[in-house]
């Protein structure tokens, strides 16, 4: 499935709520979200007769994300339902980890192939700080119920933001050594809350590699550049939407928990899908595909053309 600048479209990440138990600084107000009301948020049913359409279109990897996926009632179900699409490679979900002790086995059994976890800081008084409500215990002992229940790469995505996390960098670089993770440090994106943060929070992912040099460089993962500590068992990546635009080779869309086709993040563009059904949908699908923009209009100085969302309505 090719779009108008003839980039394959075959990743699909669809939010499933908007909801989250935390409250992250650059993600959510202080006082949380306006909550929507069930029925303004895409059934599962509905969500997994687009996201069959989609796996029609030639999708082959979905990422479930939310807000927080987990406290969605039903993901397990859902998660069984789009992988007995035979047709979909990869089934992957980003959570924060916190409810990974009591889900990590059902999510492993019902087909999820992969986990990608949120972990900006390894200090519990920062971690309070940015999520606003979370604990820094609860989520490391997702990330080894995650381990326990047999997930392998699972990929632990840290926002790298100036004057709060920089000086983590070797400590979050460390968890690789002995264990199969890839520590993904991401370019803060001036979207949502962060766009009203000053421009020292916004840093060159390169700090990475200055501040570690011995990382050796691997090749690149999608959107991630990925490097390795010698000897090391798991790997580094770097995501860096601002400093080094990936645009050219960007194969994925968006779905949002109220039923929105989003063809980019950085975009006001937004599709309805809820209502469509079979080629009316497939239709809807096709023009999204062909509408998604050559490249986004952000840099470190600049505010993204999503305004009207915060991320945790879009699902990153």
């Amino acid at each position: 499935m090719k779009d108008q600048f003839n980039r394959t479209i075959d990743y699909l990440r669809i939010s499933v709520t908007d909801r989250c138990d935390f409250r992250c600084r650059y993600c959510m107000p202080e006082n949380g979200i306006t909550k929507r009301r069930h029925a303004d948020i895409l059934t599962l049913e509905e969500i997994a007769e687009i996201a069959d359409a989609f796996i029609d279109l030639g999708i082959s990897k979905i990422r479930l994300t939310g807000g927080e996926p987990l406290v969605r009632k039903g993901i397990a179900e859902l998660c069984r339902q789009l992988k007995s699409n035979h047709f979909l490679k990869e089934l992957a979900l980003t959570t924060n980890g916190t409810l990974l002790p009591q889900y990590a086995d059902i999510l492993k059994n019902s087909g999820v192939d992969r986990l990608n976890i949120s972990l900006d800081t390894l200090r519990e008084d920062r971690f309070r700080s940015i999520t606003r409500v979370g604990n820094l215990r609860e989520t490391l002992k997702g990330i080894e119920a995650a381990e326990r229940a047999g997930f392998t790469g699972t990929k632990i995505n840290t926002v790298l933001i100036g004057g709060f996390n920089d000086d983590e960098i070797t400590d979050l670089v460390g968890l690789t050594r002995d264990r199969d993770l890839t520590v993904r440090f991401i370019e803060l994106m001036p979207i949502g809350e962060a766009a009203r943060w000053p421009g020292t929070a916004f840093m060159d992912a390169n700090v990475v590699t200055e501040r570690v040099p011995e990382l050796q460089y691997l090749g690149s993962d999608g959107v991630a550049e990925l490097y390795r500590l010698p000897g090391a068992v798991g790997t580094v990546g770097l995501i860096r939407p601002l400093s080094h635009s990936f645009c050219g080779a960007c194969s994925r869309i968006r779905l949002t928990a109220d039923g929105m086709l989003k063809p980019c993040l950085h975009s006001d563009l937004e599709i309805p899908l809820r209502g469509l059904h079979g080629e009316k949908l497939i239709s809807a699908l096709k023009d999204g595909i062909c509408r998604k923009p050559a490249r986004h209009y952000i840099d470190r100085d600049g505010v993204s053309g999503t305004e009207k969302r915060l991320m945790s309505e879009i699902g990153g």
